[in-house]
């Protein structure tokens, strides 16, 4: 052992002596390290849940993401943070890709996020829930921004995958219903950039116009088949929400099956169940319509044979009510023929009338100046009468006409006391008592007074 041992020490006291290498500094070694990680770790996905999670001042934030072995710091930039999709918060779980560096302050790595999803479907199920909230506040699911589906499309346009079972059967479906025109618009329905071109064909048949080359859908179907939620996504980004809140044409959601309910389907016009079911939604049944027209095409014919009926009876009563009209007028032209005798006959009798008292008048002259007479007489004895009962008649019979001071006709005596004076007309003239003479305005008075007064036996 000991020979072994001098043997070792010989070969060693024996060989060349080596020079050391040269020492480098921390910086130098700091350095390499952080090319290598970064040269190595350059795109890294990372799954973890995020805890520690804490936003600094300058808007970075700074986290870590953890497993049941491990721990990596993370840190996010401001300019990236802002447009993550997802809400940094601790507790969820996440695949965050990035770039591995180090951090030489510290002697330490850490992952630069570049973009964060949800990982799993607890993660994915809370921020379908979170953007949900968000757009019923916004007011996109409300019910008064739903368009009302066409009758009957002329053309159909179809937002789905150019391969596989779903445009098939949709194009089956609308085939065996009502023939129309379809346009698809193949787009990839899962994965990384379909939900961009989603809804860039969406906005994409809104731009089209009617009478083109290519002719404007009168509604659109977004299909795809079952999947998980992950492959489903797609239709829960916001770009595609709001391009089909913004789409002018009415859409049908159809996507995944029926217990599956994507964001899209709040937003859309109509969500069908299933891509058979948008089918049924888009167009009637050509047979059923035209079943429904015979049946609505005989109801009117026998309305209409109906009424005709009802209205011939009706005047058929009221031409039963209605006298025979040459009977009437039968009758009207006999009563005139009879008014016409009467007339005639009463005209003969007049004139006959009239004619025996012509003769009478010519034959008895006499009887008519006896007539002029006895008229005359008795208008001389009217006048004689009404001239014994004038004023002046009355005065020459001896009564006299006593006046007071204004004019008036005094009956008595205890009247005639109470004037200042009075006026005495006689038939040859008149006096005044009381004064030494009438005045003339006292004689206008009286002859005025005699033309007001009248004749004092008046009856």
């Amino acid at each position: 052992m000991n020979e072994d041992m001098s043997f070792d020490f010989t070969l060693a006291s024996a060989a060349p002596k080596t020079t050391a290498p040269a020492a480098k500094t921390v910086t130098e070694i700091s350095n390499e390290i952080k090319r290598f990680v970064e040269g190595n770790f350059n795109k890294v996905h990372v799954k973890g849940e995020i805890f520690g999670a804490k936003r600094a001042d300058s808007g970075h934030w700074y986290l870590s993401l953890k497993d049941e072995n491990a721990v990596l710091s993370a840190v996010c930039w401001r300019g990236v943070a802002s447009n993550l999709k997802v809400k940094i918060e601790d507790g969820l779980e996440v695949i965050a890709t990035g770039k591995i560096t180090t951090f030489a302050g510290k002697s330490s790595y850490q992952l630069v996020i570049e973009s964060l999803e949800p990982a799993g479907e607890g993660a994915l199920l809370k921020l379908l829930e979170e953007r949900k909230q968000q757009f019923i506040k916004e007011g996109l699911f409300d019910a008064a921004h739903k368009k009302p589906l066409p009758f009957l499309p002329e053309t159909i346009g179809v937002v789905s995958s150019a391969s596989g079972a779903v445009i098939r059967d949709i194009i089956h479906r609308i085939r065996d219903r009502f023939p129309s025109h379809i346009i698809l618009w193949p787009t990839p329905v899962q994965g990384e950039g379909a939900a961009e071109k989603v809804a860039a064909a969406v906005k994409g048949f809104n731009a089209l116009t009617k009478g083109g080359a290519v002719p404007r859908p009168d509604v659109i179907i977004v299909a795809r088949g079952g999947g998980s939620l992950e492959d489903l996504w797609p239709f829960n980004e916001e770009i595609v929400i709001r391009a089909v809140y913004d789409s002018e044409i009415p859409v049908i959601s159809a996507v995944g099956h029926e217990t599956d309910t994507m964001l899209i389907d709040y937003v859309s016009d109509k969500r069908a169940p299933t891509p058979t079911g948008a089918a049924e939604f888009a167009v009637p049944v050509k047979s059923e319509l035209q079943s429904n027209l015979n049946i609505i095409n005989n109801r009117m014919h026998n309305a209409i044979h109906r009424s005709l009926n009802e209205y011939k009876d009706r005047i058929s009563g009221l031409a039963r009510g209605i006298p025979n009209l040459s009977q009437i007028l039968n009758e009207a032209t006999q009563k005139l023929d009879y008014r016409l005798e009467r007339l005639q006959t009463a005209a003969k009798n007049v004139l006959a009338h009239k004619k025996n008292n012509l003769a009478l008048a010519e034959i008895k002259p006499i009887y008519i100046k006896t007539i002029i007479e006895r008229s005359t007489e008795r208008l001389r004895g009217l006048s004689e009468r009404l001239e014994g009962v004038s004023v002046e008649s009355v005065l020459r019979r001896g009564f006299a006409w006593v006046k007071g001071e204004n004019n008036q006709t005094i009956y008595t005596a205890a009247a005639a006391k109470k004037q200042a004076s009075l006026a005495v007309r006689f038939a040859d003239g008149e006096i005044v008592l009381g004064a030494n003479k009438p005045d003339e305005t006292s004689a206008k008075k009286q002859k005025k007074s005699e033309k007001e007064q009248g004749s004092l036996f008046d009856f």
